[in-house]
């Protein structure tokens, strides 16, 4: 539930404002000139703030659509992230946006218009080469789809340019706006997971594993191409056996042929994310795990490193073709 709501007064009468206003009536409207005046200063409490965040509506007026880090990819060559809101409805204890940001409040750039626009200048310029486009950086794409409709708003556009790829990233269940339009291949919904011993602990809010497969079976059931991000892997006592588990869950119901692509990740955070995540929260167990810093990164030793990422690679390809499997090596 939203209780308050801060409207930047150049989108004051956006149609997209006015549609959200309407949703939550009883919520209190602030009106600012600029979201940073809300969602930057320094004196602000990201853990106190997350128990009731308030909804920012605001413009963006420049770098829409950004190049991904360059080991960033599924497959493509040229590889874009945009993202249409900071901030996530869920509370996960090892993500980097609480170490990024200042505010834990959700900003939500109305002018997806602009967006639009970018990503079509972008593509035209190389209309006969794949550009992938991904959505879910700095957000969940669809944990706040019925009060944002972003997705409903982004996919025909997507449809309708030849050369232009969507990555959904999302731990969300909401997806009745993709199973109310007819799937369209260019379009991967790719489910972070976790095993349930391991969600349990660290990703508050978050929708169950059973749910979250449930949600991507109904996609696949429609013809929707999947993607799975096991990232990033947790480690923990058990961990063998808990990740073994997990895969056997997932790839019991999870088709071959609806799988665009499947990416594995450790553990890792920029050296100052994750010393502000442990100010926030130094009870953490995970933070106390057998970390080390290399090259301003956080992230377990490296033998112990290299023993989870072959473990959990050996498995996932008893399952996958090579073809389909992306590492993160970053």
């Amino acid at each position: 539930m939203i209780n308050t709501i801060y409207i930047e007064e150049s989108i004051r009468q956006h149609p997209r404002t006015l549609s959200i206003c309407d949703r939550f009536p009883k919520a209190r409207q602030i009106i600012c000139e600029r979201y940073s005046e809300v969602f930057n200063p320094k004196a602000q409490n990201f853990r106190l703030q997350k128990q009731d965040p308030a909804l920012i509506l605001a413009e963006k007026y420049k770098n829409f659509v950004l190049p991904t880090p360059p080991e960033y990819a599924i497959g493509a060559t040229k590889n874009y992230y945009f993202s249409h809101m900071l901030n996530c409805l869920y509370d996960c204890r090892y993500c980097f946006l609480q170490g990024m940001y200042q505010s834990a409040n959700y900003v939500l750039f109305v002018n997806f218009e602009d967006y639009q626009l970018d990503i079509l200048r972008i593509c035209n310029e190389t209309p006969d080469e794949p550009i992938h486009f991904f959505s879910g950086y700095d957000c969940d794409s669809l944990a706040l789809e019925p009060v944002t409709g972003f997705a409903e708003h982004f996919l025909p556009s997507f449809a309708d340019i030849p050369n232009a790829w969507l990555e959904l990233r999302t731990k969300s269940t909401q997806v009745r706006s993709l199973l109310n339009r007819k799937a369209f291949p260019r379009c991967i919904v790719a489910f972070s997971l976790s095993p349930d011993e391991i969600s349990t602990k660290v990703e508050d809010k978050a929708p169950s594993l059973a749910r979250r497969l449930d949600a991507m079976c109904k996609l696949q059931e429609q013809g929707w191409q999947l993607g799975l991000r096991f990232d990033p892997i947790i480690y923990q006592t058990g961990y063998q056996q808990q990740y073994e588990k997990l895969f056997e869950q997932v790839f019991s119901r999870i088709k071959i042929e609806s799988l665009h692509s499947v990416s594995l990740g450790i553990f890792r955070l920029p050296e100052k994310y994750f010393k502000k995540l442990l100010k926030l929260y130094p009870e953490e167990k995970l933070f106390a795990s057998p970390l080390e810093t290399t090259k301003g990164m956080t992230s377990y030793k490296t033998e112990l490193e290299q023993e989870i990422i072959e473990f959990c690679t050996t498995l996932l390809l008893g399952y996958i073709p090579k073809s389909k499997f992306f590492p993160c090596t970053f």
